[in-house]
């Protein structure tokens, strides 16, 4: 499951700041800085230790704009109705998965993707859930942006959660400390606040997976929308922090 730090509803948009006036384009050392700070005051994160790909994929479909509180509802009514499998979800009717799943918002629009999810899996993987999760990460991406709901965040997390494969997550967690941090980012898309990690950071699903989520422990106990400057272990190289 996903653990209890990431209980914050909807981490999905923007920062809740604009960029600093001086903000800098990072450094790989400043990069690795961060991390080095953030794992030194938090300790491992240890996420989804334990649990399959099914539950994953599952947690990060149903976690989109809602708590985790509100997901293991659904996650447990899911058990309890024996729709524990990507075939068992492909052949609920919509409307009784959804009814299944009501408790994590969205339940509709959340039905059809983990319809369409499964979908792809039996269609086009012939059930093997592996044989999709194996494919190169590129690949795998692509086709999971390509199923109806599923945006990138959503995506990376099962790349990386799932598949095991290195693509860094962003959230709204992420670009709030960016931002805050004065880190100059070329850009506001995704893909801007992603290369920023991954074109200073060696290809390591386990680093990108213990990163992502000290990046949302952090700003989810200390780099709140007000943020707790004095507890925090990046004030010394953080500009907003500093000012």
């Amino acid at each position: 499951m996903i653990p209890p730090n990431r209980n914050t509803a909807n981490t999905r948009g923007h920062s809740d700041r604009s960029r600093h006036p001086m903000s800098r384009i990072p450094t790989t050392t400043d990069v690795r800085l961060v991390y080095d700070r953030l794992f030194d005051a938090h300790g491992p994160q240890g996420w989804w230790p334990g649990d399959g790909p099914f539950d994953v994929i599952v947690g990060a479909i149903l976690t989109q704009n809602t708590n985790w509180t509100n997901v293991e509802k659904a996650l447990d009514a899911l058990r309890d109705a024996d729709v524990w499998s990507l075939k068992a979800i492909h052949r609920t009717k919509r409307d009784e998965l959804a009814t299944l799943i009501r408790p994590s918002g969205y339940f509709n629009q959340k039905a059809r993707k983990l319809h369409e999810f499964a979908a792809l899996v039996e269609d086009d993987f012939h059930g093997e859930l592996d044989q999709l999760l194996g494919l190169p990460m590129y690949e795998l991406r692509s086709r999971l942006l390509g199923i109806w709901g599923i945006g990138e965040e959503t995506a990376d997390d099962i790349v990386l959660y799932a598949a095991n494969k290195p693509s860094f997550v962003i959230d709204t967690y992420t670009r709030r400390i960016v931002d805050r941090l004065g880190w100059r980012v070329e850009g506001t898309k995704y893909a801007d606040y992603q290369s920023l990690f991954t074109e200073r950071l060696p290809q390591d699903a386990t680093l990108y997976n213990e990163y992502h989520a000290l990046l949302d422990h952090h700003a989810s106990e200390v780099c709140r929308p007000t943020p707790r400057c004095d507890e925090c272990c990046l004030l010394e190289v953080c500009l907003t922090g500093k000012s």
